[in-house]
């Protein structure tokens, strides 16, 4: 299997584990694997570099590094034969996470080269045209990506921080919601569009949502009491956040969002400045990935031939 590694040493966990790089290369040597090593140089780099490797023939990509270095690799294999598999190295991991990828690097290794895996098809998002794999948002969602980014020191408990300290800042904001024939105006703190169901860290933002039922969740969180807004985070972690007055949930294809004034939005993490309409559209099942074989966020009959791909390039 031709596979390529593609390593961000700026990831936050890489950043803190130089020796990571010298240990996938000894893991390729010691297997013997048909495998080439590269490492990115700056932002956008890994998507360039994902795509060579797709119309090289390569056909399993494995992107080493946090959300980021997932979203970059996986904008380059959209609606190519090649599988993205991950070795998860970053403050998140929502996405890989969600498909029950381990965290430790040696088992993601071995499942992204092995045969404890199955190569599936998964849905993907755009938000304005940015492709997004794991969620999107904006409000309180980007505030806190934005000044995340900026910090040299990450984890979760440096989210909490950021977020408590930007949620004490941040004013409502009057957004209007369309999804079909259903639209709402609701003053939110934050709005967040999800594939899969959690941020990262086990934070589950849509409980339930999957990644291979050709839809998206969105969840719009309103402005409320200090104590009502505050109960949130633990619903977070329980999987329970639906059950709070203050959110409003919306699942389809496609929604609008339109809002007083332009802003950032942030697409798995990265932050981007944005209009007041933003348009979210799915796009079912166009990224293939490597997944546990006993994953049961993608049902098997999302499940591709494993192996040489009889599919070409454009």
């Amino acid at each position: 299997m031709k596979t390529r590694f593609i390593f961000n040493p700026c990831s936050g966990r890489n950043r803190r584990r130089p020796a990571l790089a010298e240990a996938i290369r000894g893991f390729i040597a010691a297997r013997s694997l048909d495998a080439e090593f590269t490492m990115t140089e700056g932002p956008g780099h890994a998507t360039v570099l994902a795509r060579e490797a797709a119309i090289a023939g390569r056909e399993v990509i494995v992107a080493v590094g946090g959300d980021g270095t997932m979203n970059e690799v996986a904008q380059g294999l959209l609606d190519t034969p090649a599988a993205l598999a991950l070795v998860p190295c970053g403050s998140g991991n929502g996405l890989a996470l969600h498909l029950g990828f381990p965290r430790a690097p040696l088992a993601a290794l071995q499942l992204a080269t092995g045969a404890g895996g199955r190569v599936a098809a998964v849905d993907t998002g755009l938000a304005n045209g940015k492709p997004f794999f794991n969620a999107m948002g904006l409000g309180l969602d980007a505030e806190v990506s934005s000044r995340f980014n900026r910090l040299v020191r990450r984890g979760l408990p440096a989210y909490a921080r950021v977020a408590l300290s930007a949620l004490r800042s941040l004013r409502p904001q009057r957004c209007t919601i369309s999804s079909g024939e259903r639209t709402e105006s609701i003053d939110v703190l934050l709005v967040a569009v999800a594939n899969s169901d959690q941020y990262g860290n086990h934070a589950r933002i849509a409980p339930g949502a999957r990644v291979d039922d050709g839809r998206l969740d969105l969840v719009a969180i309103r402005a409320g009491r200090w104590a009502g807004v505050a109960a949130l985070g633990p619903r977070l972690f329980l999987g329970n956040l639906d059950c709070s007055p203050l959110v409003t949930r919306f699942t389809g294809p496609r929604f609008v969002i339109e809002r007083v004034a332009p802003g950032l939005i942030h697409t798995d993490g990265e932050t981007h400045e944005a209009g007041p309409r933003v348009e979210v559209v799915v796009r079912p099942r166009s990224l293939r990935m490597v997944i546990p074989v006993a994953s049961a966020a993608v049902a098997p009959a999302c499940a591709v031939p494993r192996g040489r791909f009889a599919l070409q390039f454009p």
